[in-house]
């Protein structure tokens, strides 16, 4: 694989949800290993540190269940900026931090893609498909709107202007298996790529991955990697607050890994909803490494063993 200038950004991202924890989680990731596990691999890292959001001040929500709408909103500004400043050096790695930190990198990346002239996809590795807005959550937890936000929803307004708006058509959504009857509404009537849990158990996980990743290839798309702790089935990855059983299972986590490595054409990646506070001796984290392992050309062959001794 070529080298790659690999920048991990800690997002200590805890606003989204109201089950607390997941600020512990860029820490996480570096006890596990991820600068190692990168170096190793021939890459180079450079570690800016954890970010602080923006102090902004917002209105009100019209939605009186919104949680924490203001630190949402200054994380989503910081991480907007911290996109667009690294991705011209190199890879940026988000290591949060909730699902809600992708409404900044997202965003950012997409703005950073439009500069470079060249199309922007997302591949979104979820149970949940994080479409909703302030306006239609029904629990306020902003880790379940940054689809919502970036592809342009309306109920957003305390949100920065949205530099780039991503296409709903570029965007790929695997392991789905928990979304409620707003989210149905607004997918099944729209341009997202959907695989549910069903699909795969049906067709496997690689005849869909790679024909979204076909579609990126033959524009020369840049894309970005959403990849959510709960992506993956609770019984291998316990460290989220928002466990759905039936999740991918660790082999189909590698499968997708090393497929998107083959492929050359990630420019990003997130690494979100890692709560440390409820894994298993460092389980989860260590699994997720050794993820973004393979997404940077580890392959089957090349897995250590871990002890626990």
């Amino acid at each position: 694989m070529t080298q790659r200038h690999c920048i991990l950004i800690g997002a200590p991202v805890d606003c989204g949800k109201r089950v607390r924890g997941c600020l512990m989680g860029p820490d996480a990731y570096r006890t596990a290993g991820i600068s190692e596990a990168i170096t190793e691999l021939g890459h180079t890292v450079e570690d800016i540190g954890n970010l602080s959001p923006a102090s902004v001040e917002v209105a009100p929500a019209r939605n009186p269940q919104v949680y924490k709408l203001a630190e949402n909103v200054g994380w989503t500004q910081t991480l907007m900026a911290a996109a667009e400043e690294a991705a011209p050096r190199g890879m940026p790695i988000f290591m949060g931090g909730d699902h809600a930190l992708a409404a900044g990198t997202v965003a950012g990346m997409a703005a950073h893609a439009a500069k470079q002239n060249r199309p922007f996809f997302a591949l979104w590795l979820d149970a949940h498909s994080d479409i909703h807005t302030p306006d239609t959550t029904d629990s306020g937890n902003l880790h379940g709107t940054p689809v919502g936000y970036v592809t342009g929803r309306d109920g957003f307004d305390a949100y920065p202007p949205l530099p780039v708006r991503v296409e709903p058509a570029n965007i790929c959504m695997i392991g789905l298996r928990s979304v409620d009857a707003a989210e149905h509404a607004v997918l099944d009537d729209g341009d997202v790529m959907l695989v549910d849990m069903r699909m795969i158990d049906e067709q496997g996980i690689s005849a869909p991955l790679q024909a979204f990743l076909d579609k990126v290839q033959a524009v020369n798309g840049m894309l970005h990697v959403s990849l959510d702790v709960d992506f993956l089935d609770p019984s291998v990855a316990p460290a989220v607050g928002t466990t759905v059983p039936g999740g991918a299972t660790v082999r189909e986590g590698h499968l997708v890994m090393e497929m998107l490595s083959d492929s050359g054409l990630v420019t990003s990646l997130d690494l979100v909803e890692l709560n440390p506070f409820l894994d298993d001796r460092g389980q989860t984290a260590n699994l997720m490494v050794d993820l973004t392992a393979s997404l940077l050309g580890r392959r089957v062959f090349d897995r250590p063993t871990r002890s626990h001794q």
